[in-house]
Order: C-alpha cells, then structure tokens, then sequence
C-alpha cells in the first residue's frame, strides 16, 4: 500500500467496527463497537503501519483504532466527530423520515432539528483533512484516521469539488478509503470503501 507518486503520500481512512447495538442512526450517539477478532486481524494484515494514528473521540472509534494498533497511542480529535444528527440521533433507522425525494444539493444542505447538515459537517472535518493529508506528504509512513461514514464521506466530497458529492458513496464498517496527498493535502483517491 505504499504511495507511488514521488514527493506524495497516504491519508488512509478507516470507518470504525459495526456498532453493538445495531439499527439506530448513530452521529453523537456514543455507543461501544462490536469488534470481532478475525476481520480486525484481517485489516491489520492488510494495512501498513501508520505513521501517525488520529481517532474520532467516539468510543467506537477508539475502540476500533486501540483493536488494530495496541502498541500505538491513537491521538483523538474532536473535529473528527461524525455528523451531529439533532433531535434524530439515536433514533431506529425506521423511525427516521424519508429524505429519498431530495437531490445531491438539497440533501447535504438539509440539517436535522437541533444538529448540522452534511455540507456543515465538510465545513468543520475540511481543514483538519487537509493539515492531516499535508502531513502524509512530509512523512514517510501513512497518517491513518479512524473515524465515520460521514467524516469519509466528506473527504471525498473535497476532492469531488462539490459537498454532496460524497453522499453517493457506500462506506461499510471496517472499510479503508486511500487518498493520495501532497503539500497542499489529498488530492486523488486510490481507493475508497474497500473492504
């Protein structure tokens, strides 16, 4: 997994393990990952060493980050939080309304009662993913984050150009997205969603 491009590095993103207790639409809610020893061996086989290790504080996260690297200190930042889902985190995903008749554009500028819209979210996670891929490209070793669906989705939307962007993509848990970095931060994606 090492970068071939010269003078470029990885910002490698990590979606944490499925959550214990599955079905509810989880941003802030902070619920423990379920972790199964064979597919986070798996992952760590497949992974180079990360150069730097930087978690969402969520616990699931944490967890996920302390499973496939508990010799290395992960370092948590709070701009790493997924979506803030308002009054709807939480809830059973059956109990959430239908946003299917909203477009690309409308959909990431909606924002849930009391929370913050997809295109919010780029806002907050955008400088952090920038000063993380800037730092992949000084580095000889991959800067690895393990974080959300929403803070991966959000990655791609930059390079996208465009916030919604990133909404088309499925991001499973103990997926890894690749993104190629430089002295201005991730600018390609090897690979996104590989499980």
């Amino acid at each position: 997994m090492q970068h071939e491009t010269p003078g470029s590095g990885e910002l490698i993103l990590i979606r944490h393990a499925p959550i214990a207790e599955p079905g509810r639409l989880c941003g802030r809610t902070d619920l423990p990952a379920r972790i199964a020893p064979a597919p986070i061996a798996a992952l760590r086989a497949a992974l180079p060493r990360p150069g730097q290790l930087v978690t969402s504080p969520a616990q699931r996260c944490r967890q996920t980050s302390e499973a496939l690297w508990p010799d290395i200190a992960a370092r948590p930042d709070p701009l790493l939080w997924e979506q803030d889902f308002g009054s709807q985190d939480g809830l059973r995903i059956a109990d959430l309304p239908d946003l299917g008749p909203l477009d690309g554009p409308d959909l990431a500028l909606w924002t849930p009662p009391g929370g913050e819209s997809f295109s919010d979210l780029c806002a907050r996670v955008g400088p952090a993913l920038a000063g993380y891929g800037k730092a992949a490209a000084r580095i000889a070793a991959p800067v690895v984050l393990v974080v959300h669906a929403g803070v991966i989705r959000a990655a791609l939307s930059q390079l996208c150009a465009a916030p919604h962007a990133g909404l088309v993509f499925e991001i499973p848990t103990l997926s890894v997205t690749r993104l190629r970095c430089g002295a201005e931060g991730p600018f390609s994606v090897i690979e996104a969603g590989r499980t």
